[in-house]
């Protein structure tokens, strides 16, 4: 490296740099040592212009979550997938907001209770079940559900909740089922016969 230093100190005068307001750029005048002159130009960024930008996944999944999804649940996707802001950043509602804002991405209306849409806390709300419970009805392919990618939030449409599929699983919940159990052999047979 300092062999480079010393080489280009020994080569360079100076070097002017000024701005050209009319094609906006940088123009760079190189002086070399025995009277030779190079110009540069390059394209002066913009303010608003840096290489810290939002990758098009991370957009894609605010796009697609942005209209269901409140921005606290989107940052919170965005952080289980591992996938930074243009900054390096892990996510949180004020930066997707922002995001959605430069984006002109529209925002998740407030919470509609008569909307066709339910998130798993709502559906568990509304079914008087846990959240477990309603993990297990999808796993079980009981209750359909969608994802926009995984790790993002159940999309779960209201009607599909209140099924006769859903109703059914739910009226079992719980119970083991002892019917026809009578001539099965007892895993620790007694031992003590006749008493202690």
């Amino acid at each position: 490296m300092r062999d480079k230093q010393r080489l280009l100190r020994t080569l360079i005068e100076d070097i002017v740099a000024d701005i050209d307001d009319d094609t906006g750029e940088i123009v760079l005048v190189v002086h070399w040592k025995g009277g030779r002159h190079t110009e540069l130009r390059v394209k002066k960024p913009k303010s608003s212009e840096h290489n810290a930008r939002t990758s098009e996944e991370a957009l894609g999944v605010i796009r697609e979550m942005a209209g269901r999804w409140p921005d606290e649940s989107i940052a919170a996707c965005l952080n289980r997938m591992g996938m930074p802001t243009g900054q390096g950043k892990t996510w949180n509602a004020k930066r997707v907001s922002s995001i959605r804002r430069v984006n002109d991405i529209h925002g998740y209306p407030s919470a509609d209770k008569d909307g066709p849409w339910r998130a798993m806390t709502e559906a568990a709300k509304e079914l008087g079940v846990t959240n477990h419970v309603i993990r297990k009805l999808i796993k079980d392919g009981i209750l359909p559900a969608n994802q926009v990618v995984d790790g993002a939030p159940h999309q779960i449409r209201t009607a599909d909740l209140h099924s006769d599929k859903v109703k059914d699983a739910l009226a079992r919940k719980g119970r083991p089922c002892r019917a026809g159990l009578d001539d099965q052999l007892s895993m620790f047979p007694s031992t003590y016969e006749g008493g202690a």
